[in-house]
């Protein structure tokens, strides 16, 4: 299976980069995993904020197979337990998806056409976190849905 997360923003900080190393070395035996990091557009002016989503899309929808499973994650999304994520992700794996796609948009959110394309909207939790914090959390818990697949020690 091949899993990408499509990330807008750069890491700076490396304690976070080194995490997300780690467990992209972790994923290895399980996927091939690879994030893109995409340049957000800078906004110098509050009305154009839809305008910057729209060209945040283009970029995003470049990196996107017409028959990829696409992973949007938004605040509105469906808050999935370790356990429901492992199981879509077995399910679809399953039924045949060679590749997942999951997209975290920039710190205004994604563009309505990203939303739109997405086949399933996922939120890790109710609370709010930095772009990057969870960009190493979905990576983590990507690696803990494939322990928990292979029925591994790594999940309690």
């Amino acid at each position: 299976m091949i899993i990408k997360v499509i990330a807008l923003g750069k890491l700076k900080e490396k304690f976070l980069k080194d995490g997300i190393e780690e467990f992209q070395k972790r994923l290895r035996p399980y996927a091939n995993f690879e994030i893109i990091e995409l340049l957000p557009v800078e906004i110098k002016d509050e009305h154009l904020i839809a305008k910057a989503l729209d060209e945040e899309a283009e970029k995003i929808l470049a990196y996107i197979k017409p028959l990829s499973y696409v992973i949007t994650l938004e605040i509105n999304g469906k808050p999935l337990s370790s356990e429901e994520f492992a199981s879509k992700i077995e399910s679809l794996s399953k039924d045949g998806t060679s590749e997942i796609v999951f997209v975290i948009g920039s710190s205004y959110g994604l563009s309505p056409i990203v939303s739109n394309r997405a086949d399933y909207k996922m939120s890790l939790s109710k609370m709010t976190f930095l772009h990057q914090f969870a960009r190493l959390i979905l990576v983590e818990q990507i690696y803990r849905a494939f322990k928990i697949i292979k029925g591994e020690t790594y999940h309690k």
